[in-house]
């Protein structure tokens, strides 16, 4: 299988410098430019679809979830506490089985060339948003695929008896049985409300799918256009019901190249740059800022433990036992992450300090393999992830470093890479053998780690590369999810974390921060602990260090327009 290669004309900065030049040409009468009103974010790669429910991949909510649309709660800053959204309140009834929201009056959909709203966000459009997930007969659940692969890892179609409309601002979940990590997972970056009015629109044209293409949702930007592997162009949605966002523009500027990125932040073609390279160079500048945080992740080796011969423990284990992860750590991330022992990080409430490693040991390796009958070796591919991510910000050195660790027990590596949509669509389908990948957690609950990436539900759509299933482990997950004890849960998931050791389908390998660089004219919070990034704080301040003001906040839109 050969290595695939990518490339992309570099007009994009030439296209950006002409829009802004012509904007700022029309707008001279204005206090600010374009320049002080807009932000562009070097990004590392183009989203899979602009709706997250129907995805998992981080570099998709970063451009459409925070930026688009809005949930009905949201874990409030960069703590554990769960807050309002669309939903103002909500209750929970003691055995845990009804949750009833009660939603805000006064919320806009986003007013485009393609849509205008009628009315403001109402309980039918939470039911449209949820039941197109769960309810195979919905007219929408099958568009753009039917697959909603965290909903399906985390069984919501099973967990839920129905969804009720109490009135047009009250909704409520009558779940089965109880289950603590439903309210952390409506706060995921994948539970957006979609509008039900748009949805019936599409419908009647007969275009379902434009749902997913041209997004329309309750956030802070609203979408203008995207050009594939170039740049997504978002505007302020003035109306939003937390207040318009400090700038008027926001462009994402796909630049699959780290290298590349770099030089557009340094030539200030780009205001913040995603997974920054050259840490040293960046915090010599007076006029940048290398800024990260500790985030929720692991980087990971995984298995298809349904392809031989990682159908078998002992190849697991023997290939995992050849890896050295502290050179890894060293090299790939620059020393700047934690070794995993789990794939639970430190910094979870649950993670386990006696959860054993299983270490570094070639010697043990080849004789692993021997027993498991590859004495001489075998040749296996690793599919190494195009995009960098804080979980693993070089796939492609990782690789070549696996590739030498296993050189040296006899096995050969072939690397194999694609456009990141291709790569993640193929994995879904299982046709790798191994892969490097990882998991950026969207909230603190700790099933998030282990449902969408090892339970036997996510192996079923795909969202479990490894389509490893352990019946044992799923029972743990789901004992756990049972009880709101947190001792208790906590020994559920250790015993979930020896059986991962023991079976090893996927080797964690470290817990990184998420990095980011900006210029120093940007301000506000970009980073989050958990989920996508939101650029609602962000703002660009003038030349004489004060916030901006804004004269004429619809030059934008005239002029493009």
């Amino acid at each position: 299988m050969a290595v695939l290669t990518m490339s992309f004309k570099p007009t994009l900065p030439l296209l950006i410098t002409a829009f802004v030049s012509l904007l700022a040409g029309c707008n001279e009468g204005n206090k600010l430019s374009l320049s002080e009103r807009s932000i562009i974010y070097c990004s590392e790669g183009s989203p899979e679809t602009f709706n997250p429910q129907l995805s998992t991949s981080g570099t998709t909510t970063d451009a459409t979830s925070k930026q688009l649309y809005n949930s009905l709660i949201v874990y409030e800053g960069n703590n554990n506490t769960l807050g309002p959204s669309l939903a103002k309140s909500w209750h929970v009834t003691r055995d845990g089985k009804k949750i009833t929201f009660y939603l805000r009056q006064d919320v806009h959909f986003h007013q485009t060339s393609y849509f205008t709203p009628t009315r403001f966000l109402n309980a039918d459009d939470v039911l449209f948003s949820f039941n197109r997930i769960v309810d195979k007969n919905h007219a929408y659940h099958q568009v753009s695929g039917g697959q909603y692969p965290f909903f399906q890892s985390a069984k919501f179609a099973e967990l839920i008896e129905k969804i009720e409309k109490i009135n047009d601002y009250t909704i409520r979940f009558i779940l089965k049985r109880n289950d603590s990590s439903f309210l952390a997972n409506l706060a995921t970056d994948y539970a957006v409300i979609l509008s039900a009015e748009y949805g019936e629109k599409l419908l009647n044209k007969g275009t379902p799918h434009k749902i997913d293409i041209l997004p329309i949702g309750t956030g802070p930007f609203k979408f203008k256009d995207y050009r594939v592997g170039s740049l997504i162009r978002f505007y302020r949605h003035d109306s939003y019901w937390q207040g318009p966002a400090k700038i008027e523009q926001l462009v994402f500027d796909i630049t699959l190249s780290k290298t590349s990125r770099l030089t557009k932040l340094l030539a200030k073609e780009c205001d913040v740059s995603s997974y920054p390279i050259a840490h040293a160079k960046i915090a010599e500048r007076t006029d940048l800022i290398l800024e990260s945080i500790t985030s929720l992740n692991v980087g990971y080796f995984g298995f298809n433990t349904k392809k031989e011969p990682f159908n078998n423990k002992l190849v697991r284990q023997a290939i995992s036992l050849a890896i050295n992860k502290q050179a890894i750590i060293n090299t790939v991330y620059h020393s700047q992450a934690a070794r995993a022992k789990s794939i639970l990080p430190e910094t979870s409430w649950a993670y386990d300090s006696e959860t054993p490693e299983l270490g570094y040991d070639p010697i043990r390796a080849k004789s692993l393999l021997a027993i498991a009958g590859y004495a001489q070796g075998f040749t296996m591919d690793l599919w190494a992830m195009p995009v960098q991510r804080a979980y693993n910000p070089n796939a492609l050195t990782m690789a070549k470093l696996i590739q030498a660790d296993l050189k040296k027990i006899g096995v050969k590596v072939k690397i194999v890479s694609y456009e990141w949509s291709t790569f993640l669509r193929r994995l879904s389908l299982g046709e790798h053998q191994s892969f490097l990948l990882g998991w950026n957690a969207d909230t603190p609950e700790p099933d998030n780690f282990f449902t969408p990436m090892l339970s036997c539900s996510a192996s079923e759509t795909g969202n479990n590369r490894t389509f490893w299933c352990n019946k044992e482990f799923d029972q743990l997950l789901q004992e756990a999810l049972k009880t709101t004890n947190m001792k208790q849960r906590k020994r559920y998931y250790a015993q979930a974390m020896v059986i991962i050791n023991e079976e090893m389908p996927l080797l964690p390998i470290a817990h990184s921060k998420r990095y980011q660089a900006r210029g120093t004219d940007v301000v506000g919070d970009i980073l989050s602990n958990f989920g996508g990034i939101s650029f609602y704080q962000a703002a660009k301040i003038n030349t004489n260090n004060k916030a901006p003001t804004i004269e004429n906040p619809d030059m934008v839109n005239k002029v493009s327009n």
